[in-house]
Order: C-alpha cells, then sequence, then structure tokens
C-alpha cells in the first residue's frame, strides 16, 4: 500500500505522536464490511480534554465507517409525535344497530317574568346590587321616609322639650341631652360609619361642653358660647385625626362625619340659648309637622299639609305663650327646618336604626337655629 493510500490526508499526520486513531489492513475496503459483533457494555459519557482532540482527523462523510447520518434537528416548540392520529371514537352501537341518542328530557317551562330581570348573587367577588344601586336603575327614588314610629318617637321629644323649657333652663337641660346623643349617634349611622365610638364620644362631648358653655355665659353671650365650642371642637376633631394611621380617603370621610355630628350636637343647644316661650312653640310644632308628614299622603299633599300644621301648631302655642300670631311664624320656620332634617334622614335606604336615631333627632336638631333666631327677633319686633 502506497504512503498516499496509507496517510490520505498527507504525511503532515507522521511527525505528530498523539494522533488518537491509526488505520491498517484492509479497514479502508468499503466495498465489504463484516457485521461483527461486539458485547454490549455500559457507555459511560466521557469528556474529552481539549489537548486530546486537537489533532483528531476529521472523519468520513458520515462521521466514520459503519455510522449513520443523524436525524434533522427539529425545533423545540413544533410538536412532535411518533403515534399516528387517533381517530375519534364511532358512535356507541349495539350488536344489530347504531343507537341514535335519543331526545332530551323537556324540563321546566320558565314563565315570562315582567320588569326588569337581576342576577342572582354570588360569591365570586361581585357585590350584589343594593335596594338603593336598584331603584335608581329603575328610575326611582332612593329614598325611604322614617315613617310613623319615628315620627312619634320625635313628637315626643318635642313635647318634653317643650315642658322642659316651660319649668326652666334645667328643665329643659335633660331632653335636650338626650336629643344631642341621639344626633351623635345618627348622623354616623346615617353615613355608613358603625361603630364610630370615638367620634360619636367626640361629638356628644362637643354638644355637653355648650350646654355648659351656654349655662356659664348666660343667655345674652349665647353666640359667643356656641361658636367658641364650635371652633375649639374643630380643632380638636382635626389634631385627632392627623394623629390618625387609616388612609387618606378614611381620614378625609371621618374628618367630615365627626365635624358634621359635633356641629349639629353644638347646634341643638340653641334650644337652651333661645327664649323659653319660643322653645315651647318650636318643641309642639316640630312635633306637629313630622307626625303630619308621616301621614299617607301624596309627596307634594303631604308637605303642604305638614307645613300647615307646622303653622297651626305654632299659633295654637303662641296664644299658650303669649306671642299670639307670631308663634304662627316661628312655628312655620321651625316646620320647615324640621322637614330639612327628615328629608336628610331618609337619604338612601337608610336602616332601622338610623330612622330611630337620625330620623327622630335630625328634625329638632336642625330647627334650633330657626328656634333661637326667630324668637329673637320676633321678641325684639313686640
Amino acid at each position: 500500500m502506497s504512503s498516499d493510500q496509507q496517510y490520505p490526508y498527507g504525511h503532515g499526520y507522521q511527525d505528530h505522536p498523539d494522533v488518537a486513531q491509526t488505520w491498517e489492513g484492509q479497514t479502508w475496503d468499503t466495498q465489504y464490511q463484516p457485521a461483527v459483533e461486539h458485547p454490549v457494555q455500559p457507555v459511560q459519557p466521557a469528556q474529552p480534554y481539549a489537548a486530546d482532540t486537537a489533532y483528531l482527523p476529521a472523519q468520513g462523510a458520515f462521521g466514520g465507517s459503519g455510522s449513520y447520518p443523524l436525524p434533522p434537528e427539529v425545533p423545540y416548540d413544533t410538536p412532535t409525535t411518533h403515534l399516528r392520529p387517533v381517530a375519534p371514537d364511532p358512535a356507541p352501537t349495539t350488536h344489530l344497530r347504531p343507537v341514535a341518542p335519543g331526545p332530551a328530557a323537556p324540563g321546566p317551562v320558565s314563565e315570562p317574568v315582567s320588569g326588569p330581570e337581576y342576577s342572582a348573587p354570588t360569591t365570586s367577588g361581585h357585590v350584589r346590587m343594593t335596594d338603593a344601586q336598584r331603584a335608581r336603575a329603575e328610575g326611582r327614588s332612593p329614598v325611604i321616609e322614617p315613617g310613623m314610629q319615628p315620627a312619634l318617637l320625635t313628637a315626643l321629644l318635642g313635647i318634653l322639650m317643650a315642658a322642659g323649657a316651660a319649668l326652666g333652663s334645667y328643665g329643659l337641660l335633660v331632653p335636650l341631652i338626650l336629643l344631642q346623643a341621639v344626633t351623635a349617634a345618627g348622623w354616623f349611622r346615617l353615613n355608613g360609619m358603625w361603630p364610630a365610638r370615638q367620634g360619636i364620644a367626640l361629638a356628644f362631648a362637643g354638644g355637653l361642653a355648650a350646654d355648659i358653655a351656654l349655662l356659664a355665659a348666660g343667655k345674652e353671650h349665647a353666640p359667643a358660647a356656641i361658636l367658641g365650642t364650635l371652633g375649639v371642637w374643630v380643632l380638636l376633631v382635626l389634631v385627632l385625626q392627623l394623629r390618625s394611621h387609616a388612609g387618606s380617603d378614611e381620614r378625609q370621610y371621618g374628618l367630615m362625619a365627626t365635624v358634621t355630628s359635633a356641629a349639629l350636637a353644638v347646634v341643638a343647644a340653641g334650644h337652651l340659648a333661645a327664649a323659653s316661650d319660643a322653645v315651647v312653640v318650636g318643641g309642639l310644632a316640630v312635633a306637629v309637622t313630622v307626625v303630619a308628614r308621616a301621614l299617607p299622603l301624596p309627596g307634594a299633599a303631604s308637605l303642604v299639609v305638614a307645613l300647615l300644621a307646622a303653622a297651626g301648631a305654632g299659633a295654637a302655642a303662641g296664644g299658650l305663650t303669649g306671642m299670639g300670631a307670631q308663634g304662627a311664624l316661628l312655628g312655620l320656620g321651625a316646620g320647615v327646618c324640621a322637614l330639612i332634617g327628615h328629608r336628610v334622614a331618609s337619604y338612601d335606604y337608610p336602616s332601622r336604626f338610623v330612622h330611630m336615631t337620625a330620623g327622630v333627632a335630625l328634625p329638632l336638631a336642625v330647627a334650633a337655629p330657626a328656634v333661637y333666631l326667630l324668637g329673637r327677633a320676633l321678641a325684639c319686633v313686640v
């Protein structure tokens, strides 16, 4: 065999003693390759070093004798399978003939429902539609009047205030404190904040502070006592809200509710600052107004009847107290303020607790400025 046949890639390989393989004999005879069976041995993967494979000669087209080309590379994201597609199962059959699916059993027939339809409440995070939202969607007003029972309680409290005012300032103090306590609790519940013990206690304490300031300063200094107490309590509420660790929105809602509740409790002390005859007329006028408003009458007619009843009750109470016909004007003003408070307590589908607190107290608390101002004005005219 010639040197070219023995070293087909040139004589350069003779100079390198580190060549890994040599070929001798008939290994280059590609016409016939006898099958040689070798015992199967476990193959351990070897990791050759770069120095051992640096001078390996390039092997044949298929990687050497007896080797076969590798299969083509397939992208990783291309789904492949060596199984043929499975045909869908045929229709269920018996030994006689295929069984066809029978008709579905008839279900209960649903009757058409008149009016708007709402989906059933779920527990998957969706909030059920409230009564107020449903009323707005249907174009109705989301307002529920407190009803006759809170109106009767308001009338009873108004009568107690009128009787206490006839006895004197200290006789009026007991029903007034009850009015301030119910006002503070009802306003927080009306705004959806419950329990709010600290806010209720703070607002109620503001009303008590106003009562003490009025008793100490006298009725002639009533504006300074009421406005001074209100200013101090607003500052106190601001300081307490700044020390709160709640979120900004919750802190803002708490601030507004506490300031408003404290202001209503302090303003209710205006009954203590007003003249005794004015408190008697105003208390009776508010009592008659809320009862007339609770009667089952149409909206406009109910308002007219309530205002007429307020004026009539004021005139009757004015005849008893010496105010005369001017009591009708005071009773009408107190009745208008009472209807405003009654309307506020009816807003946005309030609960029964709101009706029994804010619905009872707000008509009398909101009427306090009218009783004080109109009482002083009518007294000056006389």
